[in-house]
């Protein structure tokens, strides 16, 4: 064979193996967990980064969900010493503090002391990479939380499945060190037309719907929030007036917290923070919440 020609072979050679390279997968980052206490999930690379600054409010702020508050602090601090605890899904009305509850339970946790518990989140679009992800954690030298915020899944999804195996299937099941917590409006995170469709095209239709529900009964805690009642809005207001040091007379403060809710057609802890940071910004006040 000709110099030229063992050269043209080299060369094709290279351009496999370059096109080769570019099509395999990423090898999986080890994190440097010290870093930082939360972070996010990257599929294209595979690895976690880290969050510097965690946009969340103290614990206290979190008012007319006190039941299902002690239950998820007691829960995330026995996870947190190394206990059994459960898979989490917290659901229901919007901007009740679902997901603020989450975040400041991991913060108090932390604030409190002992061994860090690190929170892990997921975005509802890379809940099929969950496998991978799960194979990192799985050898982290910490508790970790795996929060995945708006879960939900549409009529032709069937990532759903890659989570039911993610939160205990599989041979190996749920590593000791991580429990998975979602928030989602809805209780079985599948639309109810899903559902119906499933059971009237189904050759067994109870086999179909099963499959659906079962994904939920994957979280052990199921822990509902429910729209306000005005006294617990208003018993918002105050505790974010008090913590942000906001000066306006009780009455006046209602007033206009009642009015702002007229405008916005519900009452919520999200119409609240939105009202408060309004107030704030008339008052000329910076609204700084500490970090954990």
């Amino acid at each position: 064979m000709t110099d030229d020609g063992m050269m043209s072979i080299l060369t094709e050679l290279k351009r496999i193996a370059d096109a080769l390279e570019r099509q395999a997968k990423p090898v999986a980052a080890a994190p440097d967990w010290t870093q930082a206490d939360c972070f996010i999930w990257n599929p294209g690379q595979l690895a976690l980064a880290s969050v510097a600054r965690v946009n969340r409010v103290d614990m206290s702020l979190i008012r007319g969900v006190d039941h299902v508050k002690t239950i998820l602090f007691e829960n995330t601090t026995r996870f947190a010493d190394g206990l059994p605890a459960n898979n989490v899904l917290l659901w229901g009305a919007r901007g009740m503090g679902k997901s603020s509850l989450v975040k400041a339970v991991h913060a108090a946790i932390n604030h409190a002391g002992g061994k860090p518990l690190k929170l892990v989140e997921v975005h509802r679009e890379d809940i099929s990479s969950l496998p991978e992800l799960m194979e990192i954690l799985k050898g982290a030298p910490f508790q970790v939380i795996l929060f995945c915020d708006d879960l939900s899944f549409d009529n032709d999804d069937t990532s759903y499945k890659s989570l039911k195996a993610a939160l205990d299937g599989g041979v190996e099941g749920r590593p000791d060190n991580v429990v998975f917590y979602a928030t989602s409006n809805r209780r079985h995170l599948l639309p109810r037309n899903m559902i119906e469709n499933e059971q009237s095209t189904a050759i067994n239709p109870s086999e179909a719907v099963e499959e659906k529900v079962s994904l939920s009964d994957r979280f052990g805690l199921w822990l509902g929030f429910h729209k306000c009642s005005q006294d617990d809005y208003l018993a918002m207001i105050d505790g974010y007036a008090a913590y942000f040091g906001l000066d306006m007379a009780s009455d006046a403060l209602h007033h206009a917290a009642l009015e702002w809710a007229t405008t916005r057609g519900s009452r919520s802890g999200r119409v609240a923070w939105q009202f408060i940071q309004d107030i704030g910004g008339r008052l000329g006040k910076r609204l700084v919440t500490p970090q954990a």
